[in-house]
């Protein structure tokens, strides 16, 4: 399911999902040779682009977010929501898939 929209701002996650956007893998080495495209796998790192409030427990206080927008991200590689604004592809995750937080 791909949803077409104008633009990425115009998303704002509900609840305890995580909108992100996969960094894309280098097509050059170190030593400066490109890639060919099909050799360039997809990384499981991305960026937060927004966050929502969080979800709620049982007794329906609201529960902080593991992250916040600008952190990067190891993701699943398969699973999430794939939103499609212009050319560019996003995902919605739920904040429990998000496998861990990297810290630079």
């Amino acid at each position: 399911m791909t949803t077409a929209l104008k633009s990425v701002r115009s998303l704002a996650p509900l609840l305890d999902r995580v909108l992100v956007q996969r960094i894309k893998a280098e097509s050059r080495t170190a030593g400066g040779i490109f890639l060919p495209e099909s050799s360039v796998k997809e990384l499981n790192e991305a960026k937060v682009l927004a966050v929502g409030p969080g979800g709620f427990d049982r007794e329906g206080k609201r529960m902080a977010m593991g992250v916040k927008e600008g952190d990067k991200v190891l993701i699943p590689q398969y699973g999430g929501s794939p939103v499609k604004v212009g050319e560019e592809e996003y995902h919605l995750f739920r904040d429990s898939e998000i496998l861990a937080k990297i810290n630079e």
